[in-house]
């Protein structure tokens, strides 16, 4: 390559979810765009019409978007581009480099059967006939690939590729009905976007040497690829619905934060040294694709999840509240006015221990439960003895004297209340959460009383004295 700005692309085809693999394959152009001062660019291949849909387009904008890998530029549509793409296969006839190949489907079929039994590629005799001899009748334009030699793809994940050309077919580049094929319009599409490296997956490899015949036979620089290996299932099998979540939107509605996913992508196949955790900034001042190893990835739910549960702790509370929110909603939790504040002062307290949003969500339900709650048969039966309802009586007050109602305050009347009772917190603590939280999962004692605040906390003990007296 010429020392050119780097440019790089993703070039999804909207038909059908994102995959996490694509979303991989995103991270790592836009890391390298990001790393080298380049251009991160997307381009939609929508030529499959009947798959190819609005919303198939919008599935991949809409995960892009979330993911945080914005394209610098708008994209390309490449069934827009087929004037474009038939103008280049006329350059290609000019030059030399591509052919009319005449043969009826009869004809091709007894080639293909010929050729299998030469253990060769097809050769259509069309290849080298004087314009001059052409019949009447439908054609296509193929590919004129050498016959001698070796086509050598050097890659930046898996070094020198050797492809002998006597194993590469002339490809077709324009169908009959005058469509161009995918190769053909990915390299125009690449050539006039300014791709200077093409980072895809693996599965593309053989592609890479076909593609590289065609910037040949265009006269055009080729440019630097990169393949990524796979990403394969915690077994080590190719990823696949067993697995379980494989589209993006999937990891979202699975409560996984974008960040998250950001950096748990790069470590599938990447990595600077042992780091396990890394910010955007560090990725990108640290990511080269040559340091990706050929190996194919594992998929690790155990690793997504402690990474997801580390930018949680990290997240602003109003930012995961939102979140929160949204997911109570979709659950058709009422929310009432002030209950998305609630949300917000409570997510400090219970976020800890959330692998994901769904987590988070299911942890600050006791803050929502309205007055009075229903207490477990076993709270009930147990502040109906005298001892712990007059204990829990002198609790109250002592708790409503609290000034400061915080953590550290709670926290010090509660170990004070214990001394002058004579007894552990393990006397009244499990019964005093259970008022709390309705018998629901909550967080330590001060914790959910600071949640709650001053009055809803006074006020749920007082519930309970009046239902065990």
């Amino acid at each position: 390559m010429t020392d050119r700005p780097v440019r790089t692309r993703i070039a999804p085809s909207p038909t059908g979810m994102m995959h996490i693999g694509t979303a991989r394959v995103a991270l790592f152009n836009w890391l390298y765009a990001r790393h080298t001062g380049g251009q991160f660019l997307l381009r939609i291949e929508d030529t499959d019409r009947e798959r190819s849909t609005e919303a198939a387009v919008q599935v991949i904008f809409d995960g892009m978007r979330w993911l945080g890998l914005e394209p610098d530029e708008p994209p390309v549509f490449q069934f827009a581009r087929a004037d474009r793409h038939r103008a280049a296969v006329e350059e290609m006839l000019a030059r030399g480099s591509a052919y009319r190949d005449y043969m009826t489907p009869e004809e091709l079929e007894a080639e293909r059967e010929t050729a299998r039994a030469e253990g060769r590629v097809i050769r259509s005799p069309w290849r080298d006939a004087a314009p001059n001899d052409a019949p009447d009748r439908p054609f296509v334009v193929r590919l004129k690939a050498p016959l001698e030699g070796e086509t050598i793809v050097d890659d930046k994940v898996k070094g020198a590729i050797r492809f002998e050309n006597r194993t590469l077919d002339d490809l077709i580049l324009l169908r009959t009905d005058g469509s161009p094929t995918y190769n053909l319009a990915v390299v125009v599409d690449d050539h006039e976007m300014g791709i200077t490296h093409v980072i895809r997956g693996d599965d593309h490899l053989n592609n890479a040497a076909r593609q590289t015949l065609i910037y040949q036979g265009l006269g055009w620089e080729v440019p630097a690829w990169a393949h990524l290996p796979m990403i394969n299932g915690p077994d080590g099998k190719k990823l696949s619905k067993r697995h379980g979540s494989q589209a993006v939107s999937e990891f979202d509605d699975m409560g996984y934060l974008p960040e998250a996913m950001r950096n748990y992508l790069a470590k599938l196949g990447w990595g600077h040294g042992d780091d396990e955790i890394f910010s955007d900034a560090q990725a990108i001042a640290w990511f080269d694709i040559v340091d990706v190893v050929s190996a194919p990835a594992r998929l690790d739910w155990d690793k997504l999840n402690h990474l997801n549960n580390h930018y949680i702790r990290l997240a602003e509370p109003k930012r995961l509240a939102d979140l929160v929110a949204k997911i109570l909603k979709s659950r058709d939790v009422k929310l009432h006015p002030g209950d998305e504040a609630l949300i917000e002062r409570t997510i400090p307290f219970v976020r800890d221990g959330a692998k994901t949003t769904l987590e988070l969500a299911d942890a600050v339900l006791f803050a929502l439960k309205t007055r009075p709650l229903e207490l477990p048969e076993k709270t009930r039966g147990q502040l109906a003895e005298a001892e712990l309802s007059e204990r829990f009586a002198r609790l109250r007050a002592a708790l409503a004297n609290v000034a400061d109602w915080g953590v550290p305050a709670l926290e010090e009347a509660l170990r004070r209340f214990a001394e002058a009772e004579g007894v552990g917190l393990g006397k009244f603590g499990p019964q005093l959460r259970a008022v709390l939280s309705g018998g629901s999962p909550a967080p330590d004692l001060a914790g959910a009383m600071t949640a709650l605040g001053r009055d809803e906390s006074l006020g749920r003990i007082d519930d309970a004295l009046s239902k065990g007296s």
